[in-house]
């Protein structure tokens, strides 16, 4: 008997696509992923690709669309420095508008047409014997020279074990993938997390919903958001007198950069922002134990500080409970919590945060020896200036290990890390190198210096538990000092904390 009926033909097979050939593949359209495309064009270099697994691009501002999404820094000091915006709506913008800021960027600076849209990165594994990364999409295959990851450390959710959650007959989203489409108007809806989507979107919902109920685990530290709109006027001398909004990024960039000295140097420094924050507390709270319920055991700083003038009023409303029980399951119809109170439920919202010291990405990137980042991290993540990884040839990262900032803007960052890679290029082209890979002697040494930065940091000896730490109780995350010094630190690349392959070569390595 025969496979197919008489007189059918079997079905066709789907086309196979070629391998596209490019020199730099860069993974992710946010902020960092732009940033390293635009620096790419305006030196000049078109060989490359831009793979985002989503419609358009934006990362954590194209998926984070619930009600209330806005930044926590000041409009004029996150953007691009070389990409000023003299139209800010406001002193802090809100998500639809940096949405439209890095949409514009994106074709201002002709880097739209290397953008892949659709394109989700399944896995990336280095070709030694080609000294090519073989890097799998949902949308082909590419052979990169040179692979950067700018996935970002706030792309993937992270949800919560909680017993029955999955028999949940209601809707549950998490704030980062929104559903825009579900009317919360007159519902029972319960806020799992007290962080910075928390504080955002629970002051927006409020006012249209039945009840919300917010199940804190641990309170945050929240100070007054200085926030009001641009007047036309200041927006006219922007776009006319650019050197004044220069100006005023780098007073603000000076301004939050004293922080530091609290958090890193001499935690009697942050003595003044506790009292603003208590006073803060003490001044929208009027409720004695809902006011204590809501107050940190743990010093200012510890953990991400929150700006916002409506949580607590929010919070404080007819309509609103603050729940410090811990949630013991998740029924059908309701929320039961360890202290055996059963709140009915329509909508349960994961206000939970990301993978952050668990970057999924690391997952999908296989090096020489055919481990994966993953597996080299699983004690800790590791790597020199942030950027490389040993064993991970012609591999970049982008918002990596100790490049987060708990008290800045991470564009800095982002564009310290850019300029860094992009020296890296330089440097492969003017030495001839078809392979650059740091030594882990470097990276070593880079693990050292975070971790003797680190001692004594408002995040160490806090007396917190925060997403900064990973598993092991290690600074993975943030940068423990000024952020000037870590610009310093990767204006140019360490060529001696290198060796290279040069084209043509057998395996001859080329040190400094």
């Amino acid at each position: 008997m025969t496979s197919t009926l008489e007189g059918q033909s079997a079905p066709a097979a789907p086309p196979v696509r070629p391998v596209r050939e490019v020199r730099v593949a860069i993974i992710g359209s946010g902020f960092a992923g732009l940033g390293m495309a635009i620096a790419l064009r305006r030196r000049g270099e078109t060989d490359f690709v831009v793979l985002e697994r989503a419609h358009d691009v934006g990362g954590t501002w194209r998926d984070n669309t619930y009600p209330g999404a806005a930044c926590d820094v000041q409009s004029n000091l996150y953007s691009f420095s070389f990409a000023p915006n003299p139209d800010w709506g406001r002193s802090y913008s809100e998500q639809p508008e940096i949405q439209a800021y890095l949409q514009d960027v994106t074709d201002r600076f002709g880097v739209r047409d290397h953008c892949l849209f659709g394109a989700a990165v399944s896995t990336a594994r280095w070709d030694d014997a080609a000294r090519r990364w073989l890097v799998r999409t949902s949308a082909g295959e590419f052979r990169a020279q040179v692979l950067v990851s700018a996935a970002g450390a706030l792309a993937d959710p992270a949800h919560p074990n909680i017993p029955g959650l999955d028999t949940f007959a209601g809707t549950v989203m998490h704030s980062a993938r929104w559903n825009a489409s579900h009317d919360l108007s007159g519902e029972r809806v319960a806020v799992i997390g007290t962080g910075a989507s928390a504080v955002q979107l629970v002051p927006a919902i409020q006012p249209i919903v039945d009840t919300v109920t917010v199940y804190q685990r641990t309170p945050a530290w929240v100070v007054p958001r200085t926030d009001r709109p641009v007047p036309p006027l200041v927006r006219r001398l922007y776009r006319f007198v650019p050197g004044m909004q220069k100006a005023i990024r780098g007073a603000l960039y000076l301004l939050r950069e004293f922080l530091v000295i609290g958090m890193a140097k001499r935690r009697r420094f942050l003595t003044p922002v506790g009292r603003l924050a208590r006073a803060h507390l003490h001044r929208q709270v009027r409720d004695p134990k809902l006011r204590r319920a809501l107050t940190p055991d743990y010093t200012i700083g510890c953990k991400r500080i929150l700006i916002s003038n409506d949580w607590f009023p929010a919070i404080s409303a007819p309509n609103a409970e603050l729940v410090t029980a811990g949630i013991a399951e998740v029924r059908p119809g309701s929320i039961v919590t360890t202290d055996g109170v059963e709140r009915p439920t329509d909508t349960i919202v994961l206000a939970t945060g990301f993978h952050v010291t668990d970057l999924p990405i690391a997952e999908k990137i296989c090096g020489r020896d055919g481990r994966t980042l993953a597996d080299v991290w699983s004690a800790g993540m590791v790597s020199n200036r942030s950027a490389t990884v040993a064993g991970f040839p012609n591999l970049f990262l982008l918002v990596g290990p100790n490049v987060g900032v708990g008290h800045t803007s991470m564009v800095y960052m982002i564009e310290s890390q850019v300029a860094y890679v992009d020296d890296a290029l330089r440097t492969m082209d003017a030495e001839g190198l078809e392979v650059l890979e740091t030594t882990p002697e470097a990276q070593a040494a880079y693990r050292d210096l975070i971790a003797k930065k680190s001692e004594g940091t408002v995040w160490l000896a806090g007396g917190c538990a925060s997403w900064y730490l990973d598993k092991h109780g290690h600074n993975t995350t943030l940068w423990p000092d000024f952020t000037f010094r870590f610009r310093k630190l990767t204006r140019k690349l360490d060529r001696e904390n290198y060796v290279g392959t040069p084209a043509g070569s057998a395996d001859e390595e080329v040190a400094a």
